[in-house]
């Protein structure tokens, strides 16, 4: 390679990765609200401005998904094309219902999700059997029935981008939304 060729070659990776850096350190207030209220809709959201979410101290406000997620946690995971509750998915439950039934005005939307393998179909089917044993395991622990909605995203959502085992256990998931 000629040592003109390759300073061009230095100069346009050095071009690249500083146009990367720059469009990661955007600082908008509508890129903060997205990370506060959980990327691409997973994790923590809200409704409204952050104001209405977070108080003054930086904690969540009582009764929002910031305070149940953070507080509670919002999410239960799955085995491999499994739908039934792990001991650790029935205690993440338990303190979900105990939390839900403090604030009767309140329903919920529990989404059921699935990892990419497996037609759109099979996943479909899979992530509302998953919606479906949260919502009876929280309508077992005394939430009202007619508090709890479900809906089935199969892999449509993915929380974690990737194909590899640990990205597929993040994705085998039921989220439990406020509405």
């Amino acid at each position: 390679m000629r040592a003109s060729s390759l300073k061009f070659l230095q100069l346009f990776l050095v071009f690249v990765a500083l146009a990367t850096l720059g469009a990661c350190s955007s600082t908008d207030e509508g890129m903060m609200d997205e990370q506060a209220s959980g990327m691409a809709g997973e994790g923590i959201t809200g409704q409204g401005p952050l104001s209405e979410i977070y108080d003054g101290t930086g904690s969540a406000q009582p009764g929002t998904q910031a305070d149940f997620a953070v507080n509670v946690g919002d999410r239960v995971f799955f085995g491999y094309d499994r739908f039934d509750l792990s001991p650790d998915a029935r205690a993440t439950l338990e303190k979900q219902a105990q939390w839900i039934n403090q604030y009767p005005g309140l329903s919920i939307t529990v989404e059921g999700h699935a990892d990419e393998r497996g037609t759109r179909e099979y996943n479909l089917a899979l992530g509302e059997r998953r919606a479906n044993s949260v919502k009876n395991y929280l309508i077992a622990l005394g939430v009202d029935a007619s508090r709890v909605d479900t809906i089935s995203y199969g892999k449509e959502r993915p929380a974690v981008p990737g194909s590899d085992e640990s990205s597929w256990a993040q994705n085998r998931r039921g989220v439990t939304k406020i509405n």
